[in-house]
């Protein structure tokens, strides 16, 4: 079954033989390292019994890795369409496991596409990542079955990703990661590995799920709202930021700001709030 897939030019030689050209309006910064690669598709649980759905998969590098690390079925959302003659001979050589669908992963209702269970594993255009990011937190608060999350982005949002309180990283992002699911980096990928090569370097980070905190969750809207005005305005005393809260009925006294404050306490103000 993977002979197909291992006899396939290597991605570089099938964009020069395309014409394909990385995108700047697509964020695109592609892969080659068949290490690296291969490295992330391992990184995802359960492949050989999951569902995949990558994100911007380019000329395919990391979907050949997917598929050669054994995953059940493989979606692919791509919104450029001239990508279309490399991934299409993936396809062929996926003996049925893998599909692509052309249009913006913004929009896209994933677990329609998935039909159940699903993971998600890409290597993230930077220019959609973070929002990606509060999209599939947003579904999880509100039960869609997304096994595992397992994404590259800049280094620097990965570490604000997986911070905690205390950490300079800290902030929103911090916040509704932990209050819904388990977070860690697991590697760095250096900036030479892409190209075009980014200014940056990226990590690779991963996002389970917690059924136990997800559950603690009513509406990830508010605390969303919340963190986005109290870290909007991170160097200010919360208490002059929302100046009509009575602070001291969650044992503060509105001296903080919102780096102080841990994710559990985002959540306790951001219910009173709407009760």
């Amino acid at each position: 079954m993977m002979e197909k897939l291992k006899s396939l030019p290597p991605v570089s030689e099938m964009m020069r033989a395309s014409g394909l050209e990385p995108k700047k309006q697509f964020g695109q910064n592609f892969l080659f390292d068949l290490n690296l690669t291969g490295r992330i598709a391992r990184s995802v649980p359960n492949i050989e019994s999951s569902t995949v759905i990558e994100v911007g998969p380019g000329p395919g590098g990391l979907s050949r890795a997917l598929l050669l690390a054994g995953a059940r079925k493989l979606i692919a959302i791509e919104k450029d369409k001239t990508t279309e003659p490399i991934l299409s001979q993936i396809v062929v050589a996926s003996d049925g496991r893998f599909n692509v669908i052309y249009d913006d992963a913004l929009r896209t209702d994933m677990k329609k596409i998935a039909g159940g269970e699903f993971s998600v594993c890409a290597n993230l255009p930077y220019n959609v990542g973070t929002e990606l990011l509060i999209n599939w937190l947003h579904d999880i608060a509100h039960g869609i079955p997304i096994k595992s999350l397992t994404l590259m982005f800049q280094r620097e949002v990965a570490e604000r990703i997986v911070a905690k309180q205390g950490d300079e990283q800290y902030g929103r992002l911090s916040v509704l990661t932990s209050l819904i699911a388990d977070a860690k980096i697991l590697f760095g990928v250096p900036s030479t590995a892409f190209v075009p090569r980014p200014r940056v370097e990226s990590a690779v980070v991963q996002i389970i799920p917690n059924v136990n905190k997800i559950k603690n969750i009513s509406d990830i809207s508010v605390v969303e709202n919340l963190t986005a005005r109290l870290f909007g305005m991170r160097r200010k005393m919360i208490r002059g930021i929302m100046r009509d809260v009575d602070w001291n009925m969650f044992g503060l006294s509105g001296t903080e700001r919102a780096e102080d404050l841990m994710p559990e306490k985002f959540l306790e103000i951001s219910k009173k709030l709407v009760a």
